[in-house]
């Protein structure tokens, strides 16, 4: 028997999976199958709910439906740049118009809905971001109590504008926010708090947070068949711990675009640490970015809950990455030329976008997923400023000289937005790597190496050449 009473570090760690297994009311024993492998589809099936069915509880609380807009400005500006015969249109799917601004609503509101239907008092969610602010928008309708958990200073008392934006936005929802320094505290805070309340976890990574955004993916399909006829060729994801990635993946599979190219965008935030004190904030992108993007897709069992229901390389088919200041750049054009003032971190995959639709004929279609809030501490103003007080240099250039951690480089023009493609192939093979290490002898049964083809979405052959 466990003992609740003591809270030290070691306890409450070796009590984990007892304590994630009553805050979730899923038993995730059940989808384990021999070795490494686990029934993927079996734990997605057993969230319980058809897109149809998830659709209608967003309905309830205002969320989905969001209106997918073209971008008729961008993409000729885009065209000027491309080569005769080239220049997707580009469409924007405006996820700000959700109740809490973004996207992240769609997982929170399937999440609070469980919660409430299996009868818990209150939800709780580990988070810096924008679901945070979902979450305490959806369990405020739900009638829940809820409590965010935020990793937020340096160990100088500092944090960046953006975490404190969206720390107010979940206190202004009636949210308890839980505010904590960078460091292995954050998890070991969750699980106590989840323990000492009995509160269910409204964790971005179980079956009911992908489900969530399935709906996205969905809508994609049927918005843009309606308004152009066609399948999207390109759907552009912003990149972090997977779940947008996989449930718009899911999502589009669902309405018949299984075809379209999925493809994956992060800021290339390479050599800083995301649980270094000292990198923590010389970013200026708390998601969305290659510190959470590489090792979620490497390992995605690295999070709060058994087994993670977002697998990014079961569904990716590129990878790309831009920079910072091309970020910003976008967020300014998306203003100034098309009316529409969004938060950054959403403008993420509107950057890639730009450049890649210059490598697509003209009469496909290429979607940018999301959209998100701006705000005071969001505005690029604010984590220009911020980031300007940290040391790093901003200055206007070739995004091509940008340094993470040292500099911000805007684009002096809009045909020096460009992409970085990031060798899937690789992350492939570390993901076995890892893989071979959780096992003796590295040598895998059949039902292992069916699991790894799913999970890497590669064939036996590449298998075989590649587990060596």
């Amino acid at each position: 028997m466990s003992n609740k009473s003591d809270s030290s570090y070691r306890a409450v760690m070796a009590r984990r999976n007892e304590i994630m297994k009553k805050a979730i009311g899923l038993d995730y024993d059940q989808y384990e199958l021999e070795g490494i492998a686990f029934d993927y589809e079996k734990m997605m099936n057993n969230a319980g709910y058809s897109v149809e069915q998830v659709r209608e509880i967003q309905k309830e609380t205002g969320v989905g439906q969001t209106t997918l807009i073209e971008l008729k400005n961008l993409t000729n500006l885009s065209r000027h740049f491309a080569s005769t015969g080239k220049g997707a249109r580009i469409f924007i799917k405006d996820e700000a118009c959700n109740p809490s601004g973004s996207f992240k609503a769609r997982r929170a509101a399937l999440s609070c809905y469980q919660a409430k239907k299996l009868g818990y008092d209150g939800v709780i969610a580990a988070t810096s971001g924008n679901y945070g602010a979902a979450v305490a928008s959806q369990a405020a309708i739900r009638g829940l109590s809820c409590i965010i958990v935020q990793e937020l200073y340096d160990s100088r008392g500092l944090c960046q504008p953006e975490i404190l934006e969206k720390g107010r936005a979940c206190e202004a929802y009636g949210a308890e926010v839980v505010q904590l320094s960078v460091g292995p505290e954050l998890f070991y805070k969750f699980l106590l708090l989840l323990e000492e309340t009995g509160y269910f976890n409204a964790s971005l990574y179980t079956p009911f947070g992908i489900a969530g955004i399935e709906t996205l993916g969905f809508e994609v399909a049927e918005q843009v068949r309606g308004l152009t006829g066609k399948k999207p060729h390109s759907v552009l994801i912003t990149h972090a711990g997977g779940g947008n990635v996989t449930g718009t993946a899911r999502g589009l599979y669902k309405a018949g675009s299984s075809e379209t190219s999925i493809i994956g965008v992060s800021v290339d935030l390479s050599g800083l640490h995301m649980a270094s004190d000292h990198d923590f904030n010389r970013k200026s992108f708390t998601t969305g970015h290659t510190g959470f993007g590489i090792p979620f897709a490497t390992w995605p069992d690295r999070v709060d809950v058994p087994r993670n229901a977002a697998r990014p390389l079961r569904y990716l088919d590129r990878y790309v990455t831009v920079t910072q200041g091309e970020v910003f750049y976008m967020t300014e054009l998306l203003a100034q030329l098309e009316g529409l003032e969004r938060g950054p971190a959403g403008n993420t995959s509107l950057a890639a976008a730009f450049a890649i639709a210059r490598e697509i004929n003209r009469d496909e279609i290429v979607v940018v997923q999301e959209t998100e809030y701006t705000g005071a501490g969001k505005h690029p103003n604010s984590q220009l400023t911020f980031a300007r007080s940290q040391g790093i240099k901003v200055r206007r250039g070739d995004p091509v000289a940008n340094k993470p951690g040292e500099t911000i480089i805007i684009p002096e023009s809009p045909d020096q937005v460009a992409v970085k493609t990031i060798d899937l192939d690789g992350l492939k093979c570390t993901y076995l790597k890892k893989a071979k290490s959780e096992k003796d002898n590295y040598v895998f049964t059949s039902l292992e190496l069916q699991y790894l083809a799913d999970e890497l979405k590669v064939t036996n052959d590449w298998l075989g050449n590649n587990i060596l």
